[in-house]
Protein backbone atom coordinates (compact mmCIF):
# COMPACT_ATOMS: atom_id res chain seq x y z
CA UNK A 1 0.00 0.00 0.00
CA UNK A 2 1.09 3.59 -0.98
CA UNK A 3 2.33 6.15 1.82
CA UNK A 4 0.81 9.33 -0.42
CA UNK A 5 -3.50 9.72 0.13
CA UNK A 6 -4.61 7.79 -3.06
CA UNK A 7 -7.52 9.70 -5.58
CA UNK A 8 -8.12 6.35 -6.72
CA UNK A 9 -9.00 4.55 -3.58
CA UNK A 10 -12.69 3.40 -4.06
CA UNK A 11 -13.10 0.91 -0.53
CA UNK A 12 -11.79 -1.81 1.16
CA UNK A 13 -13.51 -4.40 3.90
CA UNK A 14 -9.97 -4.46 5.47
CA UNK A 15 -10.35 -1.82 8.77
CA UNK A 16 -6.36 -0.64 8.44
CA UNK A 17 -6.94 0.53 5.09
CA UNK A 18 -10.35 2.51 5.79
CA UNK A 19 -8.33 3.72 8.59
CA UNK A 20 -5.34 5.04 6.10
CA UNK A 21 -7.67 6.89 3.71
CA UNK A 22 -9.48 8.94 6.55
CA UNK A 23 -5.70 9.65 8.46
CA UNK A 24 -4.32 10.42 5.16
CA UNK A 25 -7.02 12.21 3.74
CA UNK A 26 -6.15 16.25 3.01
CA UNK A 27 -8.75 18.31 3.93
CA UNK A 28 -11.34 19.63 1.04
CA UNK A 29 -11.87 15.09 1.90
CA UNK A 30 -12.10 15.76 5.60
CA UNK A 31 -14.67 18.24 5.41
CA UNK A 32 -16.84 15.64 3.74
CA UNK A 33 -16.39 13.34 6.93
CA UNK A 34 -17.83 15.81 9.06
CA UNK A 35 -21.62 15.92 7.89
CA UNK A 36 -24.64 14.95 10.39
CA UNK A 37 -28.47 13.79 9.80
CA UNK A 38 -30.79 16.65 9.56
CA UNK A 39 -34.00 16.88 11.44
CA UNK A 40 -37.25 15.71 9.97
CA UNK A 41 -38.30 19.08 9.06
CA UNK A 42 -35.31 20.15 7.21
CA UNK A 43 -34.85 16.71 5.46
CA UNK A 44 -38.79 17.72 4.12
CA UNK A 45 -37.52 20.96 3.20
CA UNK A 46 -34.15 20.34 1.36
CA UNK A 47 -35.01 16.24 0.13
CA UNK A 48 -31.19 15.80 1.81
CA UNK A 49 -31.18 13.17 4.85
CA UNK A 50 -27.35 14.74 5.77
CA UNK A 51 -25.05 17.29 5.04
CA UNK A 52 -21.86 18.56 6.13
CA UNK A 53 -22.09 20.36 9.65
CA UNK A 54 -20.67 24.67 9.53
CA UNK A 55 -19.83 26.78 11.83
CA UNK A 56 -23.04 28.79 12.67
CA UNK A 57 -25.63 25.78 12.22
CA UNK A 58 -28.16 24.94 15.16
CA UNK A 59 -27.35 21.27 16.05
CA UNK A 60 -28.94 18.79 18.81
CA UNK A 61 -26.58 16.42 20.68
CA UNK A 62 -27.90 12.56 20.04
CA UNK A 63 -25.70 10.69 22.21
CA UNK A 64 -23.77 10.69 25.48
CA UNK A 65 -23.17 12.90 28.88
CA UNK A 66 -24.86 15.62 26.64
CA UNK A 67 -28.13 14.02 25.35
CA UNK A 68 -30.90 16.33 24.05
CA UNK A 69 -29.21 19.81 24.88
CA UNK A 70 -28.78 22.07 21.64
CA UNK A 71 -26.71 24.95 20.74
CA UNK A 72 -24.77 26.82 17.78
CA UNK A 73 -21.49 24.99 16.32
CA UNK A 74 -18.74 27.47 17.56
CA UNK A 75 -15.71 25.74 16.17
CA UNK A 76 -15.12 22.78 13.69
CA UNK A 77 -11.82 20.53 13.62
CA UNK A 78 -11.22 19.38 10.68
CA UNK A 79 -8.03 17.93 11.42
CA UNK A 80 -9.47 15.84 14.26
CA UNK A 81 -12.81 15.58 13.16
CA UNK A 82 -14.77 17.09 15.60
CA UNK A 83 -17.23 19.53 16.20
CA UNK A 84 -17.10 22.63 19.45
CA UNK A 85 -20.70 23.90 20.29
CA UNK A 86 -21.05 27.13 22.09
CA UNK A 87 -22.36 26.34 25.71
CA UNK A 88 -21.44 23.24 25.87
CA UNK A 89 -19.07 22.56 28.97
CA UNK A 90 -17.53 20.64 31.66
CA UNK A 91 -16.20 21.54 34.78
CA UNK A 92 -12.47 20.68 35.66
CA UNK A 93 -11.39 19.15 39.39
CA UNK A 94 -10.06 22.62 39.97
CA UNK A 95 -13.15 24.24 39.25
CA UNK A 96 -12.25 25.99 35.46
CA UNK A 97 -14.63 25.30 32.77
CA UNK A 98 -13.25 23.50 29.00
CA UNK A 99 -15.32 23.30 25.87
CA UNK A 100 -16.58 19.63 25.45
CA UNK A 101 -15.79 18.23 21.59
CA UNK A 102 -18.33 16.32 19.60
CA UNK A 103 -17.68 13.30 16.93
CA UNK A 104 -20.24 14.81 13.95
CA UNK A 105 -21.99 11.72 14.07
CA UNK A 106 -23.41 12.25 17.52
CA UNK A 107 -25.00 15.22 15.90
CA UNK A 108 -28.43 16.31 14.09
CA UNK A 109 -28.66 19.38 12.63
CA UNK A 110 -31.92 21.79 13.34
CA UNK A 111 -31.48 24.74 11.69
CA UNK A 112 -28.90 25.44 8.77
CA UNK A 113 -26.54 28.87 8.23
CA UNK A 114 -27.92 30.13 5.18
CA UNK A 115 -25.13 32.74 5.01
CA UNK A 116 -23.38 30.60 1.47
CA UNK A 117 -26.40 29.84 -0.73
CA UNK A 118 -24.44 27.55 -2.96
CA UNK A 119 -24.62 25.07 0.21
CA UNK A 120 -27.50 23.26 -0.29
CA UNK A 121 -27.34 22.99 -3.90
CA UNK A 122 -26.71 19.12 -5.22
CA UNK A 123 -23.30 18.55 -7.01
CA UNK A 124 -25.30 17.67 -10.34
CA UNK A 125 -26.65 20.96 -10.45
CA UNK A 126 -23.51 22.72 -9.56
CA UNK A 127 -21.45 20.60 -12.08
CA UNK A 128 -24.41 21.36 -14.71
CA UNK A 129 -24.23 24.95 -14.13
CA UNK A 130 -20.32 25.01 -14.47
CA UNK A 131 -20.24 23.49 -17.97
CA UNK A 132 -23.47 25.90 -18.92
CA UNK A 133 -22.64 27.46 -22.35
CA UNK A 134 -19.71 25.45 -23.11
CA UNK A 135 -20.45 22.88 -25.82
CA UNK A 136 -18.63 18.61 -24.87
CA UNK A 137 -17.06 17.52 -27.99
CA UNK A 138 -17.18 14.27 -27.13
CA UNK A 139 -20.73 13.97 -26.04
CA UNK A 140 -21.17 15.36 -29.35
CA UNK A 141 -19.72 12.65 -31.32
CA UNK A 142 -21.50 9.89 -29.61
CA UNK A 143 -24.84 11.38 -29.97
CA UNK A 144 -23.78 11.60 -34.09
CA UNK A 145 -22.60 8.11 -33.86
CA UNK A 146 -25.91 6.65 -32.00
CA UNK A 147 -27.72 9.32 -35.23
CA UNK A 148 -25.50 7.44 -37.65
CA UNK A 149 -26.09 4.31 -36.47
CA UNK A 150 -29.98 4.23 -36.61
CA UNK A 151 -30.07 5.56 -40.21
CA UNK A 152 -27.90 3.00 -41.17
CA UNK A 153 -30.17 0.51 -39.61
CA UNK A 154 -32.81 1.89 -40.62
CA UNK A 155 -31.73 1.85 -44.30
CA UNK A 156 -30.92 -2.08 -44.12
CA UNK A 157 -34.68 -2.59 -42.58
CA UNK A 158 -36.31 -0.45 -45.84
CA UNK A 159 -34.44 -2.27 -48.17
Amino acid sequence: MKKAFSTQWKGSRQPRKQRKYRAKSPLHIRHRFLSSNLSKELRKRHGRRSIEVRKGDSVRIMRGEFKRKTGKVDRVDLKRTRINIQGIQRAKKDGTKISVWFAPSNLQITELNMDDKERLKSKTEKSENKGQGLPNPILENKEKNKKEKKDASNKRNNT
